[in-house]
Order: C-alpha cells, then structure tokens, then sequence
C-alpha cells in the first residue's frame, strides 16, 4: 500500500547514433529456353557470387543463402513451355563500411546480377539501446521532481517502474556514383553515406512525493 500523495510521469529518449551494420542482397539470374542450360547458368553465376564474396574475408559479418526460384514461362493459351527463369538470392551484411561501396559495385558488375540495398541498422544488443534506457529514466525522475517542486514538495520513493517500449528506426543510404573515375577510363566509385539510426526509449514511473505545501 503506497503510503502518500503519488505523482505519475512518462520519461522518454530520442537519439541518433552511428549505424553499426549494413545489409544488401545480391541475386543471380538465369534464362533460358531450356531447364538444363538455365540450371547450368544460374549455379555458375552464383558461385561466381560466392568466390567474390569470398575474397573480401573478414570483412563480410554474415552471409545467407535466401530464396531460389526456378519457374516455367508458358505461352498464355495452353502448357507450353518457351522458357525457363532461374534466381538464388543472398543477404550480405557487414559492419566495416570502409569497401561497401566497391563490394556492391564488383557484384553488380557481375553478368546477370541484381543487388539491392543496403539497409542500416543496429546490433541487437547495441550499448545505443540501453544508453537510451537509462535516459528516458532520468527524464522520468527529473519531471517528477519537477512536479514535486511545483508543490513545494520532494520526490521521496519509487513505486513502479514500466517499460513502454522503443525501437530503432533503419534508414536506406544516399548512394551517388563518382563519374570523374569513369571518365578517366578507372573504374566507378559508388560513395555510401551511412544515415544515422533513430533510437527512442520511453518508460512510465509513479513516485511518492512528500506532503506538498499548498498554502
């Protein structure tokens, strides 16, 4: 039983931060009027996929085989089949950001390549998060001892402390391709401007105050 009067606040957090991860996908493609030479073509690209990946090492956090298709393309009337599409799609996520840009563009160089991306993030155990916390919580003491002051009162005990919740808030990257590397016969240059994350905490707190002065 809370013995006193009792004052209610909600204390909240909003910062950016750095990313810390970055995350693209890099598909490989295949058609052909048969299954067979579709089939042939869609695992040689992907390997040259894997053996590109494989040479930037370290460097890589995670890779991921996704989703492969292999589908018919049929004439609109009837079962025919006039070709053959093929796709296998993997995630690559990364923390050093130093050779993202080169990495994306070497994979889009690749012969029937698509690469998407990249998506900044956080870690999910990310300090940014806790950081966060601890300020939502001090912005709910400080309130209350504001309130308690209005009083002419002073904040005395806490009686309950909940979590409403936070999140990240991921943001896609400005990309722009350096044309002078091109023009000069060097290769392109893709310059990645890694956005910052939206992190925002937010906690309910009820204190017991003590007897305000309302005279």
């Amino acid at each position: 039983m809370v013995d006193g009067p009792v004052v209610t606040v909600r204390g909240e957090a909003y910062r950016e931060v750095a990313p810390e991860l970055a995350r693209f996908t890099v598909t490989a493609l295949a058609r052909d009027r048969e299954r067979e030479p579709t089939l042939t073509r869609l695992a040689e690209r992907a390997a040259a996929i894997r053996v590109l990946l494989d040479s930037y090492g370290p460097t890589i956090d995670r890779r991921e085989t996704g989703e492969l298709r292999v589908r018919p393309e049929t004439r609109r009337s009837g079962e025919r089949v006039v070709a053959w599409h093929g796709s296998v799609l993997t995630t690559v996520t990364v923390s050093d950001f130093t050779s993202l840009g080169e990495l994306m563009l070497r994979l889009a160089d690749q012969d029937q390549v698509e690469v998407a991306g990249p998506w900044w993030s956080l870690r999910p155990d990310s300090p940014a998060y806790r950081q966060a916390r601890h300020t939502a919580i001090s912005d709910a003491l400080q309130r209350a001892r504001e309130y308690a002051e209005a009083l002419g009162a002073q904040v005395t005990d806490l009686v309950e402390l909940s979590d409403e919740g936070g999140a990240a808030q991921p943001m896609m990257a400005r990309m722009a391709f350096d044309a002078g590397a091109v023009e000069s016969g060097g290769p392109p240059e893709l310059e990645l401007d890694p956005q910052p994350q939206g992190v925002h905490a937010a906690v309910r707190a009820r204190f017991t105050i003590s007897r305000p002065v309302l005279s």
